[in-house]
């Protein structure tokens, strides 16, 4: 059974507030250095850790720099509106960007996530 994703942070429980905010999922457990996000029933989970040094990684991907392992991808019904509300929460918007229905954002630490339009 796949329980979940952990991301590295700087500061996990800053990171946990804005995945926190931008899918409206709460905080389901919390201890020194670690912040559990739970979606709505509890079969996912959001895992954020603290990792001192902490170096966000590059995209897109360069030769030399920390390249991403993995990102997030979230399906939205209204891309623009979902990108204006990711940035009031602390997200930025990726320079190079890969089509229209995709935007790659960069989370308060730095992770690329990607906000997908549902074209159904």
């Amino acid at each position: 059974m796949w329980w979940g994703a952990a991301l590295e942070a700087p500061d996990p429980r800053a990171l946990a507030a804005f995945y926190s905010g931008l899918l409206d999922w709460p905080v389901s457990h919390e201890e020194q250095g670690t912040v559990v996000l739970a979606a709505p029933g509890g079969a996912v989970f959001l895992v954020f850790q603290e990792s001192p040094g902490y170096q966000p990684p590059v995209w897109p991907p360069r030769s030399g720099s920390l390249r991403p392992m993995m990102h997030l991808d979230f399906q939205v019904e209204r891309l623009d509106e979902a990108v204006v509300e990711a940035i009031a929460l602390g997200a930025t918007v990726a320079e190079d960007q890969p089509n229209d229905s995709v935007r790659v954002m960069f989370d308060p630490a730095g992770h690329p996530f990607c906000l997908c339009r549902d074209d159904d």
